[in-house]
């Protein structure tokens, strides 16, 4: 007998059922669960980027709960249910994928001899969501001033939510035209900051200056990642890990070595940096 999306929100009324349900479960509400849903998700990263697809399935199972704890909470407080998320998530696929269900049902077939373009189809999409951004500002009440870059979530990582209002301006014509300004701008953002640090450092400049020019400086970055067509976070995994992995060796090689590493000189901690290195590159 294998369980089913059914019996899963089964389990969740369960759970929070007042009088027999989990007292954990109970407690919480749509806020208190953020956390753990932004833990979850980073662990499905974290299980595809080491393609351990046995713990994948777990962590996607543990992602699952989380849409079935807020669903539940929506349903108790009358805003919505598993359903209705449902029924809504399927509406806005197939008003978005025009290519896919021309006549906008789950049964309606494409000509294959008459596919749009990638070109067409990108185009499509923006232009379904440009409209469905404007029906929102209109269904929002005493809202603020409507913008082209609506609808981006505030509460995204910092790098994630540069490059998607990056990308979202570059869609309505506001970017740089080629990739030698972003240098330029890269080279001013770093001499920026170097003023800011040294007016700081000598008591005449505002030490909150330092970190407007530095997230000057990263935000040009991310610009740059994206004329490079680089995700620019995965660079920076990537480079995490490749730190994380030379740090390690030196642990290991001192240890070897029976020495501390915490009372090394600075120097002899590059010298083993370098050649780790340098081994890296005969690889």
């Amino acid at each position: 007998m294998s369980y089913t999306l059914d019996d899963l929100k089964y389990l969740m009324a369960r759970l929070r059922k007042p009088d027999t349900g989990c007292p954990w479960d109970l407690k919480q509400d749509f806020a208190s669960i953020v956390p753990h849903t932004l833990e979850e998700a980073y662990e499905v990263a974290d299980a595809i980027e080491r393609e351990d697809f046995p713990h994948l399935e777990d962590e996607l199972g543990d992602l699952l709960f989380q849409v079935v704890f807020y669903s539940q909470l929506g349903r108790e407080q009358g805003h919505f249910e598993f359903d209705s998320i449902v029924d809504n998530l399927v509406r806005k696929l197939v008003r978005r994928h025009p290519h896919v269900f021309p006549d906008g049902t789950l049964a309606s077939e494409v000509d294959p001899d008459n596919r749009p373009t990638e070109a067409e189809i990108k185009a499509s999409w923006e232009r379904i969501k440009a409209e469905e951004r404007a029906q929102a500002s209109q269904r929002t009440v005493a809202a603020a001033a409507s913008s082209r870059l609506d609808g981006i979530a505030r509460t995204l990582p910092a790098m994630a939510r540069a490059e998607k209002l990056q990308r979202r301006a570059s869609h309505h014509g506001f970017d740089w035209p080629s990739v030698e300004p972003v240098f330029d701008k890269l080279h001013e953002e770093i001499d920026e900051l170097k003023e800011a640090l040294q007016q700081a450092q000598a008591g005449t400049g505002d030490p909150a200056a330092v970190a407007d020019e530095l997230g000057d400086l990263l935000f040009v970055c991310v610009n740059l990642a994206r004329f490079m067509r680089v995700n620019p976070e995965q660079a920076l995994q990537g480079t995490n890990h490749k730190f994380e992995t030379r740090f390690r060796a030196i642990e290991a090689k001192l240890a070897d070595e029976g020495r501390d590493m915490d009372s090394e000189p600075l120097e002899a901690l590059d010298r083993i940096w370098q050649s780790v290195k340098g081994v890296e590159k005969q690889r």
